[in-house]
């Protein structure tokens, strides 16, 4: 790679940085190519997307932009890095699901806006709800009360057909 691609693909690293969300490191080392590939159709059925940079690379793009040199130490080995951008907890999920199963793909670090996270807190951040739940649990928690409105209402008709009904029964009679 000559200097003019380096700077080059430098950018490109910045760039990605500058538009996530959220920034993963991985250790990938013991992974097979098949594995990776079912990976990154995990990673990109969630919108996140996994790239594997010169380690050299990445540090330079992150003294250039700033803010992430807590990134610097774990860039070490075979690395790469799931980029997301809204959904910023389900690289978290799939990285520790792959992990369970395989016993591979290591957490190493990571930032989700500029909060820094290290290897020790993969457990808190899968947990996380994602912004579907967030979303789902608001749309609940708003449509509880209309549902609500409307049961009484529907109470209130349905007595009121009985107590019409009884009435006609006690004048039939």
């Amino acid at each position: 790679m000559n200097k003019t691609e380096k700077s080059e693909m430098v950018s490109l690293i910045k760039e990605k940085f500058e538009q996530s969300t959220a920034m993963y490191l991985v250790d990938y080392s013991g992974v097979t190519v098949e594995q990776i590939s079912g990976l990154r159709r995990d990673f990109s059925k969630e919108g996140v997307s996994y790239k594997v940079y010169k380690n050299t690379l990445v540090k330079r793009a992150i003294a250039e932009i700033g803010g992430y040199e807590e990134l610097n130490d774990q860039l070490v080995g075979m690395i790469g890095i799931a980029f997301a951008d809204e959904n910023y907890v389900a690289p978290a999920k799939i990285i520790k699901n792959f992990n369970e199963k395989n016993k591979k793909f290591d957490f190493k670090a990571c930032y989700i806006e500029s909060t820094f996270y290290g290897e020790d807190q993969l457990q808190t951040l899968a947990s996380m709800p994602t912004k579907d739940e967030v979303m789902s649990s608001i749309v609940g928690s708003i449509a509880a009360p209309a549902s609500g409105i409307v049961g009484s209402i529907n109470a209130v008709i349905r007595d009121l057909v009985s107590v019409i009904d009884e009435v006609g029964k006690t004048k039939a009679a």
